[in-house]
């Protein structure tokens, strides 16, 4: 019905235009008979109404049959429905209508080009990151195994290049797998303290050069979500904490436990973030004022740990304060079943007194 009346409005000027013929040949009528004027005018009128509302029908299923040949070429564009969509205009509009599917196919075949193009180029990234992982990890036993021959400042130094090399190259594969097109997350049951830890163990070197104070008040509390997606997390904010670190930096990790959801909070006392700049730090590229560190960092640490987490249907967010240090909370929604398996779970506050981990 709606879309008749829409088909009537598009009309209404020639139906005028009837009327007003209609009019001018009941005048003209009167002039030669008027006797005849009350006779036929009633006539001529109802039968141009009659005529224009048949045609009005005609064009309006005409006008649907054409959208459906049309909305069957949109799911399906081959040459036969190509076909089928060109015999339902007219001779101007086929002829508009070719130019139209023309420029369509060849942006179609430049999409596929494209397509192509970043599948191979995600490949290549994913396929250079695992190969550079090996003399990585051949670099780690070799520091590992011949630790005592070397002085301990270097091998502090070569620690942390190794672990700052390792960083950039987790990030890359993990940048080319969230613009994948696939996704291959496996949500489990896992313990957040354990991955917490093997997190903090993976940056030592990088904190040790710091001299960071770890305070770590989780316990037991288990999250159900993908391993790999949340330790890359955790490892972007934890390296986002290390770049903006104070003189005396501290790290504190703790859980705060709601009826709907549990909420890990990494909380630092580094430089902080300005008001100005705290809506804008998920944002891809976005490095805030152009400090020293601020220089040397690329923008991308938590706009990938941002993206990670839309991807996992995890809340984060950020609390900070200008010189006094940032909070960042990821929100894990808590399943009912399982927290009837485990039971409560102790959630812990902010205190002084604390095991340095």
């Amino acid at each position: 019905m709606k879309n008749l009346w829409i088909t009537f409005r598009k009309h209404v000027p020639w139906l005028l235009l009837i009327l007003l013929i209609d009019g001018f040949c009941i005048f003209l009528l009167w002039i030669v008979d008027a006797q005849a004027l009350g006779r036929l005018s009633s006539f001529v009128c109802l039968f141009s109404i009659l005529l224009f509302m048949m045609t009005l029908f005609f064009v309006f299923f005409h006008e649907r049959k054409k959208e459906k040949v049309f909305q069957e070429f949109l799911a399906q564009p081959d040459r036969v429905r190509r076909e089928r969509l060109l015999s339902t205009v007219s001779l101007q509009e086929r002829l508009q209508l070719e130019k139209f599917l023309a420029l369509l196919e060849a942006q179609q075949t430049q999409l596929i080009q494209m397509r192509d193009a970043l599948h191979d180029y995600e490949e290549y990234v994913e396929g250079w990151a695992h190969e550079t992982k090996t003399p990585l990890s051949l670099f780690t036993m070799l520091l590992d195994n011949r630790q005592e021959e070397l002085p301990l400042e270097f091998c502090r130094k070569l620690n942390y290049v190794r672990s700052q090399l390792y960083e950039d190259v987790t990030q890359m594969l993990y940048y080319a797998r969230l613009k994948s097109s696939t996704k291959d997350y496996r949500f489990a049951q896992l313990c957040l303290k354990e991955i917490v830890n093997e997190v903090l163990e993976e940056y030592e070197p990088l904190l040790e050069e710091k001299s960071f104070q770890i305070r770590n008040y989780l316990q037991e509390e288990q999250i159900f979500n993908d391993y790999r997606g949340v330790r890359f997390l955790l490892g972007q904010i934890i390296s986002n904490a290390i770049k903006y670190a104070s003189i005396t930096p501290k790290l504190t990790i703790s859980m705060q436990c709601l009826e709907t959801e549990r909420i890990l909070r990494i909380r630092d006392n580094g430089i902080g973030i300005k008001a100005s700049d705290l809506p804008y730090i998920f944002q891809k590229g976005f490095t805030g004022d152009s400090t020293d560190r601020q220089k040397k960092a690329t923008g991308m640490g938590l706009y990938l740990a941002k993206k990670m987490a839309d991807d996992l249907k995890l809340t984060l967010d950020a609390h900070s304060k200008w010189g006094e240090g940032c909070e960042i909370s990821i929100a894990f929604p808590r399943i009912s079943n399982q927290e009837n398996a485990m039971g409560s779970c102790n959630c812990v506050i902010y205190s002084d007194s604390s095991e340095v981990v």
